[in-house]
């Protein structure tokens, strides 16, 4: 039997292990290590093409793509999905021993067109014939949540991403609770808390800014607004299940150990430094952030206060938001490096 630190994780605590963007032989790695599910985001097509190991293959898939789809747009997007049915195989035996509460792989689409919910709802419909444990990933932005309203009548379970600010939360769980009656069955929902993206961007701020604010104080940050958040959801009742994503560092996924939490992490850099270094399995979300950390984080960094206070923003501004605005461009980045490699095999074939 399997006694290594993520085992224990599940065993000791209601938290639990997800695996984020990895390749076949990374899934393999983390389902041995405990996982329960799993997180692609539309960077992963690249990553995959750039992989020593997993290029091969992806560049053989894509291949396979160009020359059954003629139009480039839809050409990415097929990509995607043949790159994440295996990814769902490999998890479909969780997915049915736990009668489809465990075992999910979410997949988010092109974060070029994501302000267009007709997109948004579109793209879901597609992605949910690559396998019955697909989860679809929604941006928590204005268009995220209009898609939504359409997408969870449909029974559409969703992994509701970008959340950054406690409100953003606030305002998923209200909608959730508008659509699905008390007392009936709704489908699952998980809201994920991007934690290391938000301190990436409050770093960035304090850096251009030249603001005086020690990067030890910068670290808390993301975490702060999740303990905040995991626990107004908690209180208000919202039924909605908790994501960690983001992580820039083992912290990310310790110091929220002990909720009941997915917390998804990278395998190269994170999951397999910590299964190396074996740590106890120590309860820490509920440990409190020093009243002076939040007060020198609200006074300096101006996004720390519109994320962490109630109100602090609101659904117009989702998009602009510098933590949003960051994490989408990576992805946009990715996306439309695929679409070159696209034009490139094209015209070279």
């Amino acid at each position: 039997m399997n006694n290594g630190y993520f085992h224990r994780v599940t065993q000791q605590t209601p938290s639990r292990f997800w695996i984020n963007n990895p390749t076949r032989h990374e899934a393999d790695l983390a389902l041995a290590e405990g996982a329960t599910g799993c997180t692609l985001n539309p960077s992963y097509t690249q990553k995959m093409l750039d992989h020593p190991e997993e290029g091969p293959y992806a560049h053989q898939v894509l291949d396979e793509v160009i020359r059954d789809v003629k139009d480039d747009v839809e050409a990415v997007a097929e990509f995607q999905r043949r790159m994440a049915a295996p990814i769902c195989e490999k998890f479909m035996g969780i997915f049915e021993a736990s009668s489809h509460q465990e075992g999910y792989v979410s997949i988010q689409g092109d974060p070029i067109r994501e302000e267009d919910p007709n997109v948004i709802i579109t793209e879901a419909h597609h992605n949910l014939k690559v396998s019955p444990n697909v989860c679809i990933k929604i941006p928590t932005t204005k268009s995220g949540l209009t898609a939504m309203r359409t997408l969870v009548p449909e029974g559409t379970v969703i992994n509701a991403t970008e959340i950054f600010a406690v409100q953003q939360g606030l305002d998923l769980g209200e909608l959730y609770e508008s659509l699905v009656p008390k007392g009936e069955k709704g489908p699952k929902l998980y809201y994920s808390h991007i934690a290391g993206i938000y301190d990436d961007a409050l770093k960035a701020y304090a850096d251009k800014h030249q603001v005086d604010i020690s990067p030890d104080l910068i670290a808390q940050a993301g975490l702060a607004v999740s303990r905040k958040l995991y626990t107004m959801v908690k209180e208000a009742g919202y039924r909605m299940s908790f994501i960690g994503g983001g992580a820039r560092g083992l912290h990310h996924f310790t110091e929220l150990v002990g909720g009941d939490v997915n917390l998804t992490i990278n395998w190269k850099g994170t999951a397999e430094d910590l299964v190396k270094l074996n740590p106890f399995v120590v309860s820490r979300i509920f440990n409190p952030v020093p009243h002076k950390v939040i007060d020198e984080l609200m006074a300096k960094l101006p996004d720390f206060k519109r994320g962490y206070i109630v109100g602090g923003i609101h659904v117009d501004e989702y998009d602009e938001f510098a933590p949003v605005e960051l994490f989408r461009s990576s992805f946009v980045k990715s996306w439309k490096r695929v679409t070159e490699i696209i034009k490139e095999k094209r015209n070279h074939s």
